[in-house]
């Protein structure tokens, strides 16, 4: 990032990816500005704890001081926000934040963490495991919080920059170009490789070209980390040549995962790299998905120097990240967990992670389908991804900012294809009925509000009602 650039203003900076950015770059030393849309997100508190200003709408007249850089997100209209034309028109630089991360990113050694589902846990995990043995990492995690890192984003003094590698486009108006591919690090982490994003791929090959490219983009003397089990990502193998260590539960796999347990509260297992064991490793977090996000994190570890005993008291410490498996709170004999999963392959980790750590209780999943593309191209497997729970309610599709509305899906729908596969499936658009529903039970229950949009408003709600 050239030295004379001393003030950078967000343009929609309560965005997870953008606010973790935001708090690297204050840290870091820049002035640091924002603008975005006037409703209360997850992100407001942790930019007031850091003293980050942020002004409501998107009138360049409303910033008094002129920046000397200017980020958008691809939300908000991104590279054709009205705000960000007009910084441009005044030959300010605007560029996306995928740009942005990557700048940052390439003046240190990247550890870039990918895949559909699991990047955010997992890069979460690698920064407090490199935070809790002082190697002081720089990170941007697209997450409103790390716990127990107390911020998603860092601007460290060590050499390595842990950085969240999206596929999505980097603004969905102007520029197709997958986010990660202004990263060149040198760790690549792929968890899972999935169909998604139908309005920016048309197909899984076009999913796995990304990748590839991505892959292809990381620095000469790189090296790859990917889970073996996900069968795409074993495709992703077959067309690369880079220096590569594979993890999970499949036997020949250059780290293997053995002897998982799981107790309410605890996760446990071992791990073997071919004939020599690790010892067992403890995580305060649930499911079989986040053995393999914490894998990801030990191989990682071991790579940048530590020892076996560094990266199991750095997993110990790591208690999760906001709306992820995240306890919202209980009362009397309900459990509210809130949790991000919105693709078909996180619904059914998570619910099956759910049922792992509490196989007594009732498993009560209230899902907001995210987008009309995704809920439409995915419907299929959606309608089979909800059998660990015992009861599912659906609400409205909550709808993207960057799509339009889809008359030809909407959440009944999805219920009635659900309903083909579970016999406990009703849709619900009111809120007081959800509260009704729930607050009277007289089972041990663990709610799950599950979702990407803003479904997590209603766990609170629900406790409160009981």
């Amino acid at each position: 990032m050239p030295k004379n650039k001393k003030r950078i203003h967000f343009v929609g900076i309560k965005g997870v990816g953008m606010t973790a950015l935001a708090i690297y770059a204050k840290e870091r030393g820049y002035l640091v500005s924002g603008s975005d849309v006037a409703e209360e997100f997850l992100t407001d508190k942790m930019l007031n704890k850091f003293s980050i200003p942020f002004k409501i709408g998107f009138e360049r007249k409303d910033l008094k001081t002129k920046p000397d850089l200017v980020i958008v997100t691809g939300a908000h209209g991104g590279m054709t926000n009205r705000e960000a034309m007009d910084f441009s028109q005044e030959g300010i630089e605007v560029i996306t934040h995928g740009q942005a991360l990557g700048r940052f990113v390439n003046e240190k050694k990247g550890i870039s963490v990918s895949g559909v589902g699991g990047k955010t846990t997992t890069s979460a995990m690698i920064a407090c495991v490199l935070m809790h043995n002082k190697i002081d990492p720089s990170y941007a995690v697209g997450v409103a919080d790390i716990f127990p890192l107390g911020q998603p984003g860092h601007y460290g003094k060590g050499e390595y920059f842990v950085a969240e590698a999206d596929e999505y486009a980097s603004c969905p108006h102007t520029d197709p170009t997958p986010r990660f591919l202004y990263q060149k690090p040198r760790i690549i982490v792929i968890t899972n490789i999935e169909y998604d994003h139908p309005d920016i791929y048309p197909s899984l090959l076009d999913t796995l070209a990304a990748f590839g490219s991505f892959v292809n983009n990381m620095h000469e003397d790189g090296l790859l980390v990917i889970n073996g089990d996900n069968p795409h990502n074993r495709t992703l193998l077959k067309s690369i040549s880079k220096k590569t260590q594979t993890y999970g539960f499949s036997p020949n796999l250059s780290y293997q995962i053995e002897k998982v347990k799981f107790r309410e509260g605890k996760t446990t297992f071992s791990l073997r790299q071919k004939n020599l064991s690790l010892g067992e490793y403890q995580l305060n977090v649930p499911g079989k998905f986040n053995i393999l996000n914490a894998t990801a994190a030990i191989v990682v570890g071991l790579q940048v120097g530590l020892t076996t005993s560094q990266v199991k008291e750095g997993l110990q410490q790591f208690l999760g990240t906001k709306r992820r498996f995240e306890l919202i709170g209980e009362k009397g004999k309900v459990k509210v967990y809130d949790d991000y999963a919105h693709h078909p392959s996180e619904i059914k980790m998570t619910l099956m992670a759910a049922k792992e750590w509490f196989p007594k209780h009732k498993i009560f999943c209230l899902f907001q389908p995210h987008t009309y593309s995704r809920t439409k191209s995915l419907l299929p497997d959606f309608a089979r991804s909800f059998g660990f729970a015992d009861e599912v309610m659906i609400l409205p599709i909550f709808p993207s900012a960057r799509e339009e509305v889809d008359p030809e899906i909407n959440s009944s729908i999805l219920a009635s294809k659900i309903n083909l596969f579970h016999p406990r499936v009703t849709f619900e658009g009111r809120e007081e009925k959800i509260l009704e529903r729930i607050k009277n039970t007289k089972d041990d229950t663990i709610v799950i509000t599950m979702g990407a949009g803003d479904i997590y408003e209603i766990g609170p709600k629900i406790l409160r009602s009981i």
